[in-house]
């Protein structure tokens, strides 16, 4: 079965959950009955649950189903392990979501960009600052680094919406892997120019590095969080170590 099916059986599932057609503790409909439900085999519905297992929706019980484990935060909240855009996220939150964009510039890296994105000297990127709002209030500022070779034709209108969805439905460019690095950081002039910090002298700082297909890191942004709003997730899973290792 291809990809298609079980990502829009994946998506489906997801959205009723979040949605909470599926609530939290119950148990998705049986195997037999998704089967039915979305006209398909029975490894295209073990591959849009195991999806939703990785990313923390719901957990798998032997001899009893599946059973939804996402419960709703009562603050925006951002994956940890996945990609996920501003605009998917704000979704999946529930939230108005908007962007603008304050600078929107065409640079060669230098040293010193090369030094805070690993992005080689001598490349051709733009640069983009962009204040992220939910529900009117701005709470993130991102500094994006893009390569011109890889992300063609950036424009501001662009920015102003998703870069991703640009990059994945227009140029047909696969978007892979993100290093994110997680740090606080003091507050600089900008970040206390729109940020509206209320007396808090510090920000979340998360640095991604994005790579495509081809192992190339085309992006690197930086996004400096209001520290009151700032929300991640992650799910893992404990694997048991063998007797002799402990």
């Amino acid at each position: 079965m291809t990809r298609t099916k079980y990502d829009k059986i994946y998506r489906d599932l997801k959205d009723k959950i979040e949605n909470e057609v599926y609530a939290y503790q119950d148990l998705l409909p049986s195997e037999y009955t998704l089967i039915k439900q979305y006209e398909c085999s029975r490894n295209t519905i073990r591959r849009a649950i195991a999806n939703l297992v990785s990313e923390g929706y719901v957990q798998s019980l032997h001899g009893k189903g599946v059973r939804v484990i996402y419960e709703p935060y009562q603050q925006a909240e951002y994956i940890l392990g996945g990609v996920e855009t501003f605009k998917e996220s704000s979704i999946r939150n529930k939230k108005v979501y908007g962007t603008k964009v304050v600078c929107f510039q065409e640079l060669v890296v230098d040293k010193e960009i090369n030094k805070m994105t690993s992005i080689p000297e001598g490349t051709e990127i733009y640069y983009i600052q962009r204040l992220r709002l939910l529900d009117e209030k701005v709470l993130i500022i991102d500094h994006n680094y893009f390569r011109r070779d890889v992300v063609k034709h950036l424009t501001e209108e662009i920015a102003k919406g998703s870069i991703y969805e640009y990059i994945e439905n227009e140029l047909g460019e696969n978007i892979v892997t993100t290093k994110r690095f997680i740090t606080v950081e003091k507050a600089n002039e900008n970040d206390e120019k729109y940020l509206g910090l209320n007396g808090y002298n510090c920000v979340a700082v998360i640095n991604n590095y994005t790579f495509n297909a081809k192992g190339v890191m085309f992006e690197f942004t930086q996004s400096r969080h209001k520290p009151d709003s700032f929300v991640f997730f992650d799910q893992a899973q404990r694997i048991k170590k063998p007797n002799y290792l402990l």
